[in-house]
């Protein structure tokens, strides 16, 4: 599976012939730069750009253009070379847009020569730049890394030239503008609108864009990347991203994660129910090649829908609240209708306009709202079981899968403006970064039952776990436990009679020092595997599967060897097929102070108790987090766990 890289993250690159495509939706000009072993870029000849689009190794766009392709052959670039550069920057003097926040957020994904993706990266958060650098292709240690950068430019090419150390910066800068203004007759354009009522639906992970039909109000849908990946941009408290917005103009909603290449059209939209009603909603009405794939493009379509409606209710309630104190400042400040029967007409007809253009907004929100609401309706029957809620009669038939799901549902979202509309929050497969299941004492504002909480929070560890295990093929993931109090015994009891752990429960100091040691090494030695090329050399009796590593109650039993241990396997244990789940309460590792903010921020926060903590970065909403949950009174973790454990004695069958 791609990584889907964040700013500042890196990712091992397993082959040195590349392409990087490019996706920004508007004609962006595409270039590269070589950087020496300081990163510093010595001459012109060390820029490939539209007038200049070769170099040993490197090839580039010639024109601008919407989407584009570039070629790197990462062996035949000289000795000298130790970083490539990716730039984009709008073209000038054209009449087009002057920053990057009048586009949807540019995508650009490292893939093979066959087109498989290594790793791609949403570049959120522009603002007034007119470049960027996207992302960089840098040496350590005899191997290729690729770093999602992100870097704007207000000044454009030249101050983005000028930073990487180059002396002709404006020179250069000049020569590549001229070049891309004598090629702009060649510029490709992004697909028009249709003006048929029909929606360009766009993918966030699947290879992407055919017609489908309008969503709720008749707005298109492009499906956007999920709440969590909205929770990684957004950083770990949630923080949000700014939408972009042009001035005067509307916020535009699009989601960033978009790909170019079309896979088979959905299946045909069933018709209205009746002329001038919107059509009866269908499961799988989304682009993919796959119904599961469909299926997950149009459970993101649904978030991104009810995100855009409720942001445009909220819009116009806030001018209908602003537009209505002006006028009674306006009735204020004229003396003549302080007192007497025209200032009480005056304010009477302004909070008559209030609830009018108030009514209008809720009107077409209750409208959006039932069509999602009815979609919801259809599609959540529909889901495959790595999907599906805990409740779903899915898991009744439960079998081990033959194949990794390509995500995961880690809970429900929802916003106050209808809170019974849940949207499924699913994440991509493998994980790509930790989790960390809160018991801490924040929630306890709402939940007072301290002890209660943590319960309920090892119950969720345990409910998460069982959904990773039955998305896995048979033997394809492995479960480690460390309880140093064996405080938890109980809560994880299911997992250790189903004897789907690895080894029991680890206690002690001296049990979460093995664990650690054993995961560290397993970490040590696959990265030493990946880069020198030479899988085959891993010792026959290490195990292979995807590794997670449960830790409860920490820092109990943990000293700082341990914790840093803990923070290794955090940054580099998920691009090997290790990952963390801790349990735990933040302020109770506050002893050690800024050492452990690295790890918090890379782990996606989940709750135990329903909690506002997660915000999309389009909008900047803050959604209600609905954690997992089984039917009171059902066996569904039990049958569930029974069954991956007989899969496993059989074989996978």
């Amino acid at each position: 599976m791609a990584a889907e890289l964040v700013r500042g993250q890196n990712h091992p690159l397993p082959w040195t012939r590349l392409e990087i495509r490019v996706s920004a939706g508007e004609p962006v000009v595409a270039g590269a730069t070589l950087g020496d072993d300081r990163g510093r870029v010595r001459g012109v000849e060390w820029v490939a750009h539209p007038g200049s689009p070769t170099l040993p190794g490197l090839e580039v766009s010639q024109q601008a253009a919407a989407d584009h392709r570039l070629a790197v052959d990462l062996d035949a670039l000289p000795d000298t070379v130790h970083r490539v550069s990716v730039l984009l920057a709008l073209p000038v003097g054209v009449g087009g847009p002057g920053s990057f926040r009048a586009l949807p957020a540019p995508f650009i994904a490292v893939t093979g020569l066959d087109g498989t993706e290594v790793a791609g990266f949403t570049i959120t958060g522009l603002d007034t730049e007119s470049a960027v650098v996207a992302l960089e292709l840098y040496r350590r240690q005899d191997a290729w890394k690729v770093r999602a950068v992100g870097q704007g430019y207000a000044g454009g090419l030249a101050d983005m030239l000028t930073d990487q150390g180059l002396p002709e910066a404006r020179e250069l800068a000049g020569v590549i503008e001229d070049a891309v203004a004598r090629g702009l007759a060649r510029s490709v354009a992004p697909p028009p609108r249709p003006a048929d009522g029909t929606r360009v639906r766009t993918a966030p992970h699947g290879e992407s864009a055919q017609s489908a039909p309008t969503g709720p109000g008749g707005a298109a849908r492009p499906a956007p990347a999920g709440p969590a990946d909205a929770a990684r941009d957004a950083g770990p408290e949630g923080q949000p991203v700014p939408a972009p917005r042009e001035p005067g103009g509307p916020v535009d909603y699009t989601h960033p994660g978009r790909r170019t290449s079309a896979p088979p059209p959905p299946p045909p939209v069933a018709p209205a129910a009746q002329p001038g009603q919107a059509p009866r909603p269908v499961a799988g009405d989304a682009t993919g090649w796959s119904m599961e794939e469909r299926l997950y493009n149009q459970v993101w379509g649904m978030f991104e829908d009810l995100a855009r409606t409720t942001a445009a209710y909220r819009s116009a309630v806030d001018f209908a609240d602003s537009r209505m104190e002006q006028e009674l400042d306006k009735v204020l400040s004229d003396p003549r209708s302080r007192i007497g029967g025209t200032g009480d007409a005056a304010r009477d007809t302004a909070r008559a306009k209030h609830a009018d253009l108030i009514g209008q907004a809720r009107a077409a929100l209750d409208r959006d709202l039932a069509q999602l609401a009815a979609e919801a309706d259809v599609v959540e029957p529909a889901l495959p079981p790595a999907f599906a809620a805990w409740s779903s009669p899915v898991w009744q038939a439960y079998r081990a899968p033959m194949e990794i799901p390509m995500a995961l549902r880690l809970g429900d979202l929802h916003l106050p403006e209808r809170i019974d509309l849940r949207i499924p929050m699913l994440v991509r497969l493998p994980l790509e970064r930790g989790l960390w299941i809160d018991s801490g004492k924040a929630l306890t504002n709402t939940f007072t039952d301290a002890a209660e909480l943590r319960r309920l929070a090892v119950d969720t560890a345990v409910a998460h776990t069982a959904r990773l295990l039955a998305a896995y093929p048979a033997g394809e993931f492995s479960v480690h436990v460390i309880d140093a109090a064996g405080s938890a015994a109980a809560a994880f009891a299911p997992l250790v009679s189903a004897d789907v752990l690895t080894r029991p429960p680890a206690s002690g100091a001296a049990g979460v020092s093995e664990v650690l040691a054993r995961l560290t090494q397993r970490v040590d030695l696959v990265q030493m595997a990946v880069r020198g090329g030479a899988a085959d050399a891993l010792p026959p009796d290490l195990d292979v599967a995807e590794q997670l590593l449960i830790v409860n109650d920490f820092p109990h039993g943990f000293d700082d060897r341990a914790v840093t241990r803990l923070r290794y396997l955090a940054d580099e244990g998920p691009a090997v097929g290790v990952h963390l789940m801790m349990v735990a309460d933040r302020e109770d590792a506050a002893e050690y102070g800024p050492l452990l903010d690295p790890l918090w921020r890379a782990l996606l926060r989940l709750t135990p108790v329903p909690d506002d903590h997660l915000a999309d970065p389009w909008v900047g909403h803050t959604w209600t987090y609905d954690p997992p949950s089984f039917p009171p009174g059902s066996d569904v973790l039990r049958q569930v766990l029974d069954g991956v454990a007989a899969a496993r004695r059989n074989g996978g069958r």
